[in-house]
């Protein structure tokens, strides 16, 4: 299900040359990113373990690190392990990524979390001007 709604996201992205981020290349993610790649967009990742991404690098994906993946992308998806992750890679005061994100960006979310989370980072995304999926 979340490949299917990720490719009709991916097919309303109005141009290929957005700049399209992808946090957390685990099983799922890296799957899911492939999809993207697949499709012609050219992406920048980042996994907690790097060789996690390789193939993705292998395949053409840049990998930086998540604040530089932030300031760059017009859409930035995570799928993380684990809600507290979400919270930590989102909001955290010292190493979030959504206070570096541009005005009209969109974060896109497939990790299994929570409610509260979800409207805590939509609260603040929408505070910064970024859309929050």
């Amino acid at each position: 299900l979340h490949v299917y709604l990720l490719l009709r996201m991916a097919s309303k992205i109005a141009s290929k040359t957005a700049k399209i981020g992808w946090i957390g290349t685990g099983v799922m993610g890296n799957a899911m990113a492939g999809h993207l790649m697949t499709e012609g967009y050219d992406l920048t990742v980042y996994n907690r373990t790097e060789r996690k991404a390789n193939n993705l690098v292998e395949r053409g994906a840049h990998y930086k690190a998540p604040k530089d993946i932030a300031r760059e992308s017009d859409y930035l998806f995570l799928m993380l392990g684990y809600p507290s992750d979400v919270n930590d890679m989102a909001l955290h005061p010292d190493t979030g990524i959504l206070k570096h994100m541009k005005a009209g960006a969109t974060l896109i979310d497939h990790t299994t979390s929570t409610p509260s989370l979800a409207v805590e980072i939509a609260e603040s995304a929408s505070a910064l001007q970024v859309k929050s999926v």
